[in-house]
């Protein structure tokens, strides 16, 4: 995707490559990478929380989220941003407002902060998270806003459902297994969003549609915020059709 628009573009001496990295060798690596003729990267799980802790500087939305996904290296500094946030929005469908609305939130990492972040920002009503872990979701909860809630009290027909959880990411996990739901809770006048990003979507997604859910896939998400990578990089804008058409092709 990312090369796709870097080629859309005309840079075409860029290079945009995937640095797999251990958690212990992420800090040393990343601050190594401005001498090696990096501009900046993205970074993901389980890195989000430590890109911001070795920034030299961040936005406002980086730090209130706790989490970034985006490093830019200038003038021998390393600025953080969340692009998750902005992106979740964007992402959703046209005309669609989170105002007033009630929310479930399924996961409590560098994700989930950035998705709790942005439905608070956005108005929604009532923010519910769940973790799989109870006190990460009550620590999420205390610093962003929202409230705590275990598989018990999970609501029955939360009129947004954000899975941030990697549920999804392999074809044979069952969500209905592992995750506090049932399909009957997916149904028409909700909005059903899977951060995990499956070539044809998740079976999450897949049960929500057949219900009549509106569904938002993790491909838009991420054509969505790397889009804002890219445009903080480069200072160009994002070809947003090269990038979709890239995504679509991948999958």
């Amino acid at each position: 995707m990312q090369e796709a628009a870097l080629r859309a573009v005309g840079l075409d001496d860029w290079r945009y490559l995937r640095l797999p990295l251990p958690p212990e060798l992420f800090a040393e690596t990343v601050r190594a990478l401005p001498a090696a003729g990096f501009r900046g990267v993205n970074v993901t799980i389980p890195h989000k929380e430590a890109a911001l802790a070795l920034a030299d500087e961040a936005t406002a939305a980086a730090t209130e989220i706790g989490a970034a996904n985006t490093l830019t290296f200038e003038g021998g500094r390393i600025l953080a941003d969340n692009t998750d946030a902005p992106g979740l929005i964007a992402a959703l469908p046209p005309g669609f407002d989170v105002a007033g609305r009630d929310a479930l939130v399924l996961g409590a990492g560098g994700s989930a902060r950035a998705v709790v972040w942005a439905l608070r920002r956005a108005g929604a009503a009532d923010v519910a998270i769940w973790n799989r872990t109870p006190e990460r979701a009550r620590a999420l909860a205390a610093e962003l806003g929202g409230r705590a809630v275990e598989a018990a009290e999970v609501p029955g027909r939360p009129e947004i459902l954000v899975n941030c959880t990697s549920v999804g990411l392999r074809a044979e996990d069952a969500p209905f297994k592992a995750l506090p739901l049932d399909a009957d809770s997916l149904g028409a006048g909700s909005l059903v969003v899977d951060l995990v990003y499956r070539a044809r979507g998740t079976q999450l997604l897949e049960a929500a549609r057949t219900r009549g859910a509106s569904v938002v896939g993790g491909l838009e998400i991420l054509v969505a915020q790397g889009a804002a990578s890219f445009e903080r990089w480069t200072g160009r804008t994002a070809p947003g059709e090269a990038m979709r058409e890239a995504v679509e092709h991948i999958a």
